[in-house]
């Protein structure tokens, strides 16, 4: 029996609603359509007052810091990003006096990548983050999948939960993703884009581990000169004054919003998170977060060394880097989509059953809708044992993929090097 017939075979025991893609198919229609109207609907309310809610919010949210960093920047000013009242004062004369404080953490690269969204007024610019962003998510996961995505690309809960934030979730997974996918065949440009996440370098933390044990040598060299003259470029646009503020600012930031913020800890999935959630200490939740960071990397540095199926490698790198960085919000999991395509590639291969696979798929996506729902009621956040799980899964399948090949006669492909004959 082929691997395609055995998997058919097993697929109708999938359990319940997993194992009916019709009604999955339904479900996720039903899910944009509520999505949408929530979304307009928040959107209304973000203009009772100017451009906000009246109490805290803009319109647009997050994307508030984005564009007044890059007006700033346009206007000559790049340092005053880094200028926690002056950059709040700025804010409020574009969307109204009615704001709570937003700051800007993120580094130079980002007002150099931002700028072009200063050259139009604030709504429009706007409509062009949220729309642009999720069309480059979009083509990246369709190139990741050969097959039709747009529903996929539509109805992953993080892609919502992006939107009504404003974030860059979209952008980040359109790099990451789409520099997976375009890694074998075209490295430079796949490092290039590994190179533009240095707007958010910790998403990255994982890529030269695995580019490493990969001896993807041409990507890592493309990736670091990317970066070197981003740096170069926003040195020479903006000085230096930016990045020392930048750099000044980030232990401030960290205590702020990762070890004291108890408010945004709701959103946050991270095992760091997870340990001071459930009572540990700050020394005891960054060891849990070292111990779960030490055992990532260990795993992606060996499937990228054993070159197992791309497939697994690379959802093992986004899935490893969720569980090795201590700073992860719902909406950066947009890139899980990705990681869905993959784990559903597996399905025709008898690995493991089908209803783990797609029990895992539905962690993965459901992770940012669950989270938000149980932090903003419980106080509590539950991202490793949605995350654990769906890592585990993917280590059996890469130990299933070298048994296969060893039960095939052949020795295990080392990366770069050809199969023996």
């Amino acid at each position: 029996m082929s691997s395609l017939d055995y998997s058919a075979h097993r697929a109708p025991q999938a359990a319940g609603a997993l194992g009916d893609l019709n009604r999955l198919r339904r479900l996720a229609r039903v899910w944009i359509a509520a999505a949408s109207v929530v979304y307009v609907v928040d959107l209304l309310r973000q203009t009772r007052l100017g451009l906000t809610d009246g109490v805290q919010r803009p319109l647009g949210d997050d994307f508030i810091n984005y564009w007044s960093g890059a007006a700033v920047a346009l206007q000559g000013h790049a340092a005053r990003a880094y200028d926690f009242l002056g950059f709040h004062a700025f804010e409020q004369s574009v969307v109204g006096p009615t704001l709570d404080l937003y700051h800007y953490s993120y580094p130079p690269v980002m007002l150099l990548l931002t700028l072009p969204l200063a050259l139009l007024p604030y709504v429009p610019a706007l409509g062009l983050w949220l729309i642009g962003t999720w069309y480059a998510f979009y083509r990246a996961l369709k190139a990741a999948s050969g097959e039709g995505v747009l529903l996929l690309a539509l109805a992953t809960p993080a892609v919502f939960i992006n939107a009504m934030l404003g974030q860059n979730g979209a952008l980040t997974a359109a790099l990451l993703g789409g520099g997976l996918v375009l890694l074998e065949r075209r490295p430079v440009l796949a490092g290039m884009l590994f190179g533009l996440l240095a707007f958010k370098p910790h998403l990255a933390l994982m890529l030269p581990v695995a580019l490493l044990a990969g001896r993807q040598w041409r990507a890592l060299v493309s990736s670091g000169v990317t970066v070197l003259m981003l740096v170069a470029a926003s040195v020479i646009a903006f000085g230096l004054e930016p990045w020392t503020d930048y750099l000044r600012n980030l232990p401030i930031l960290r205590v702020a919003i990762l070890e004291d913020s108890t408010d945004i800890w709701r959103l946050m999935v991270s095992v760091f998170v997870f340990a001071r959630r459930f009572g540990a200490s700050l020394e005891l939740a960054y060891g849990c977060q070292a111990v779960s960071a030490i055992i990532a990397t260990s795993v992606v540095a060996w499937s990228w060394w054993r070159d197992h199926p791309r497939h697994i490698r690379y959802a093992l790198l986004i899935v490893g880097t969720w569980l090795a960085i201590p700073y992860l919000q719902h909406y950066d999991l947009v890139v899980g989509a990705f990681v869905v395509v993959w784990l559903h590639t597996e399905e025709r291969r008898p690995q493991a059953p089908v209803a783990w696979i797609r029990a895992a798929m539905a962690a993965v996506l459901l992770l940012p809708l669950v989270a938000a729902s149980i932090g903003k009621n419980t106080d509590l956040t539950f991202g490793p044992p949605f995350l654990i799980p769906v890592f585990a899964l993917l280590v059996r399948l890469a130990v299933g993929s070298d048994r296969a090949q060893r039960q095939a006669g052949k020795a295990p492909t080392f990366a770069n090097e050809p199969a023996a004959n």
